[in-house]
């Protein structure tokens, strides 16, 4: 079985990004605007006509079984807005998400995002975290390490600020992907830039806190294969010596895992050489950051299955470990 831990909505009808448009501008016309909960009129049919040429279609021709589903990253703005307005757009975008995987309940499973706003304390989001997972089934969370939206205003992962947020994950039993959203600093792209020093970022907190031995049943998933961490991998290790820390296998590989959203076979190989196996994710982001087709190999950017069957780093019992058997055990909701 091959599962794709990182997919997003990406093809999601215009009403829903006409919604967060009308959202946004109300506030920039009258700053005592008040939003309202959407209510979208948004058919089944309309879904179906923009998944099933794209993500659907890209599942079978590439033997992808499952994605787990979360609401376009860029889209998530917890930078925007209000606090409020970020509170609706959590709540709508997530019933999306539920909407999908219940139209087709073999391709998609639901990851919710959260109603974070920069500066507000991460256990406002607490509520929106239950419903998702109590009420309506989805198996882990994005969480996005900095909604000021490449600023860094709020405080490292590791600090108490963060606890709330961290003992109900724990208490839910879900896990998180560390994914960052737009930038509203102009000096970072948010794909290209922002994403990828997003991931390095956390992985570099991580080393200097202390989190998994207050949490140790905590899961996280570093996207985009970790940023630039593989790659400097003596680097953080010479580091967290250096500072005192415990070997990176013993302080964070217990808890912390990587996805394949790398989009060149050297990029794979590297994170399969440096990565254990039992860390990895398979994850191609479809419909996503990089949609073209590589002039050198005439393939998707994103088609990531082939460098994954490619790699001689891997094992067969290293692949399906990679390809569906890791995902299970750190997304321990998802029953296939």
């Amino acid at each position: 079985m091959i599962i794709d831990c990182h997919g997003h909505y990406t093809t999601e009808p215009p009403q829903l990004t006409d919604y967060r448009k009308a959202q946004l501008e109300g506030l920039a016309k009258d700053p005592s605007f008040l939003p309202t909960r959407a209510d979208l009129k948004i058919t089944d049919d309309e879904i179906r006509e923009r998944l099933e040429p794209n993500q659907i279609r890209m599942q079978k021709e590439r033997g992808t079984d499952l994605s787990i589903f979360s609401p376009r990253a860029v889209g998530m703005g917890h930078h925007l807005g209000t606090e409020q307005t970020s509170y609706y757009w959590a709540e709508i975008s997530n019933n999306m998400i539920r909407r999908v995987c219940d139209l087709y309940p073999e391709n998609f499973a639901p990851v919710c995002q959260l109603p974070q706003y920069p500066g507000v304390p991460p256990k406002n989001s607490l509520a929106e975290l239950e419903r998702c997972v109590n009420e309506m089934g989805f198996i882990g969370v994005n969480v996005n390490p900095d909604p000021s939206g490449a600023m860094w205003t709020d405080p490292p992962i590791t600090d108490k600020w963060w606890y709330p947020l961290w003992e109900k994950m724990v208490e839910l039993d879900v896990p998180g992907m560390l994914h960052v959203s737009g930038s509203c600093n102009p000096n970072f792209h948010h794909t290209g830039a922002h994403y990828i020093a997003g991931d390095t970022t956390v992985f570099m907190q991580l080393i200097l806190g202390d989190l998994f031995k207050d949490f140790p049943t905590l899961k996280f998933i570093i996207p985009h294969g970790g940023g630039a961490v593989p790659y400097h991998w003596g680097r953080y290790r010479g580091l967290a010596q250096d500072l005192g820390r415990p070997t990176l296998d013993e302080h964070l590989m217990g808890n912390v895992y990587f996805d394949t959203c790398v989009y060149h076979q050297p990029g794979i190989d590297c994170l399969t050489k440096v990565i254990p196996p039992k860390n990895i994710l398979f994850a191609s982001e479809m419909v996503g950051a990089v949609r073209g087709i590589d002039p050198e190999t005439g393939h998707n950017y994103d088609d990531t299955k082939r460098f994954i069957d490619g790699t001689p780093n891997l094992t067969a019992a290293e692949r399906a470990a990679v390809f569906s058997e890791n995902t299970l055990k750190v997304f321990s909701r998802l029953k296939v």
